[in-house]
């Protein structure tokens, strides 16, 4: 096999007034027998940018929300992890930021072909939803984090 692709990558934890955050649910588009599983805004940095820029340009092109880099604060979990997608192994290393907005009508409007293919819908989740349900959620232990973090 082929060694990893080594990225960068900045992800959101949007929650709204209603202390849901919200998920995307896809998969990847090349291995359809894999499943689905939810996931947060966000995605690869570009070149120069700081996981924050990336984390808000990605939470613009994917939700429509347009948030400045500083005010999504310091990161509340950094991680590190290798997984396949597209025909690529990727080995990314991750800041999540938590965000809060009022309410926000998700437009996906901006993803690229590839998001396009592969995400299959959105949701907000309550957090009892979060710490109830069957699905694979990533990060592992999100409705943990969320609540350390007082959501």
């Amino acid at each position: 096999m082929t060694a990893p692709v080594a990225r960068r990558a900045g992800r959101v934890l949007l929650v709204d007034a209603q202390s849901r955050l919200l998920l995307f649910r896809g998969g990847d588009p090349i291995a359809p027998e894999l499943g689905t599983w939810w996931f947060t805004p966000g995605g690869g940095l570009d070149d120069g940018e700081t996981h924050a820029q990336g984390a808000a340009r990605e939470l613009l092109e994917e939700t429509g929300l347009d948030l400045p880099p500083e005010s999504l604060g310091e990161p509340v979990l950094e991680r590190d992890v290798e997984f396949s997608f597209a025909g690529s192994l990727y080995a990314q290393a991750e800041q999540f930021f938590l965000a809060r907005v009022g309410a926000h009508e998700v437009d996906t409007a901006g993803f690229s072909p590839l998001e396009v293919a592969a995400v299959v819908e959105h949701r907000w989740w309550t957090l009892a939803d979060l710490a109830t349900t069957d699905d694979t959620i990533y990060p592992v232990g999100l409705a943990e984090l969320l609540t350390r973090l007082g959501v």
